[in-house]
């Protein structure tokens, strides 16, 4: 950990072990570095969650000072939306382009393949969410759609044609009305760093110290992002664990970890082995695995902690037996006097804790589920941010057809005819009140426009938006 800490100059690569101390070490390592006088700004901390990157800058804080908190901190994903709110024109896009969430994208391909009578041809295609999902993965693997459909989908081969039609489509309405998803952030940065040499260098020589959490789970665009990242300086520091790659499914590439070192020849390789969490038994279980790997960093994880309950694996074969297995185990910890509330159960997602659900219920066992629809996923709250954004960005069609379809009596035709209205005039959201096919009966959309007009009003700020 000290290695990593005090070596500030050139590349490195850190091959942390599972327990090891690495966010510790990325933590001391930011610092070091401010308290070695370097500008906070100067320092780039990139991981895989915003609230990740704010802890590690408040345990940096506390071992100096608030300078900490004017660290560029945060995910490739918010690194990418804040450079492209600057440069975005470069690219053909608006700066105030409207970012999509998953589910956005998925009402966008099932508006787009009615539209283009593709749902009413009598083929049954995938699921707007499977398309939705090809479509991802063609992105962030940089991939074609047949060939990802070949791999990861052969059952939909026939439809091949039809689902890369859609993908076009859906690549264009969001060019024409200014729309980015989450895909499109890192592959649009690639693309500026890339082929804008001059904007490269101004981005690049920003960022005089790079970090990087969680390597091992970066895709090749993102990896080629660090490339054009750490041109100028080349003082990067990866961290990441190739025995911890678990995201291949979402275009995770562990392969960079062994590339990383081609990319920058002159990179530093430091091993954290030694392991805080866990016993000697889990160690010892957990690096006869590891040997096992055809290709991978030589790693042996020990620790002081010598005792310890070996760890178990049961093979139960199906879901409905490996939740039987699960109650059995729990109805036996409570005969020995270990209470329910001590018990917990983890999955990797929400679907995966249905069959255990049914079985707890048949054994009269309570419990409580954390997990489910997130929050920016829930209709009323897509409602109220898609008010939002037309007046941020008066082309998103997307979000007009929302708002709009919330208006009693209007249906997807009246609402896209308002919206290619308010294109062709140049109309304001606040204008909408204008529209010739108004009818005076037409409240509902006098209060909107009415709303919209407010909302669009100078120096309104974010809060006072949201009460309105």
């Amino acid at each position: 950990q000290l290695e990593a800490v005090i070596t500030t100059e050139g590349p490195i690569l850190v091959i942390a072990g599972a327990g090891s101390g690495k966010t510790r070490t990325i933590v001391y390592r930011v610092a070091r570095l401010i308290e070695l006088g370097t500008d906070p700004g100067s320092i780039l901390l990139l991981t895989f969650t915003r609230k990740s990157a704010s802890e590690m800058l408040r345990r940096a804080s506390a071992l100096i000072d608030d300078r900490c908190n004017r660290v560029s901190g945060g995910t490739f994903h918010s690194l990418a939306h804040g450079i492209l709110r600057r440069y975005a024109h470069v690219l053909g896009f608006e700066n105030s382009f409207t970012v999509l969430d998953r589910v956005d994208m998925e009402d966008i391909i099932r508006s787009i393949s009615k539209e283009k009578g593709i749902a009413s041809s009598g083929i049954r295609l995938p699921r707007k969410r499977t398309i939705a999902e090809i479509i991802s993965k063609s992105a962030n693997k940089d991939k074609p759609i047949h060939q990802v459909i070949r791999d990861e989908y052969p059952q939909f081969l026939e439809h091949g044609d039809l689902i890369e039609m859609i993908a076009s489509h859906y690549s264009r309405y969001k060019r024409e009305n200014h729309l980015m998803d989450y895909d499109d952030l890192i592959i649009y940065l690639r693309e500026l760093l890339s082929e804008e040499p001059k904007i490269r260098k101004m981005i690049s020589n920003k960022y005089r110290y790079i970090l990087v959490d969680e390597y091992q789970d970066t895709n090749s665009i993102q990896a080629d992002i660090l490339k054009w990242l750490g041109s100028q300086s080349r003082n990067i520091m990866v961290v990441g664990d190739d025995s911890q790659a678990i995201y291949a499914f979402r275009g995770a590439n562990y392969k960079n970890m062994f590339e990383f070192p081609e990319i920058f020849p002159d990179t530093k390789i430091i091993k954290l082995e030694e392991n805080y969490r866990s016993t000697q038994p889990i160690l010892t279980f957990t690096n006869a695995i590891m040997e096992r790997a055809t290709k991978g960093y030589t790693k042996c994880l020990f620790t002081r902690k010598k005792d310890g309950v070996r760890p178990k694996i049961i093979d139960a074969g199906t879901e409905p037996r490996q939740a039987m297995a699960v109650c059995r185990k729990i109805l036996e910890l409570f005969d020995r006097g270990i209470r329910l509330k001590e018990m917990a159960v983890l999955f990797r997602a929400s679907y995966h804790s249905f069959e255990l659900e049914k079985e707890l219920t048949r054994n009269g066992i309570p419990y409580v589920k954390y997990g489910g629809f997130k929050f920016m996923e829930l209709a009323h709250i897509k409602d109220l941010v898609s008010h939002l954004r037309v007046v941020v960005n008066p082309r998103d069609q997307f979000s007009w057809n929302r708002i709009l379809r919330l208006v009693p009596g209007i249906g997807p035709v009246k609402a896209r005819n308002i919206f290619e209205w308010m294109k062709k005039e140049g109309k304001l959201p606040g204008e909408l009140a204008d529209w010739p096919g108004m009818r005076k009966s037409e409240k509902g959309l006098k209060r909107l426009s009415s709303l919209l007009k407010r909302l669009q009003a100078p120096g309104i700020s974010p809060e006072k938006a949201v009460e309105l």
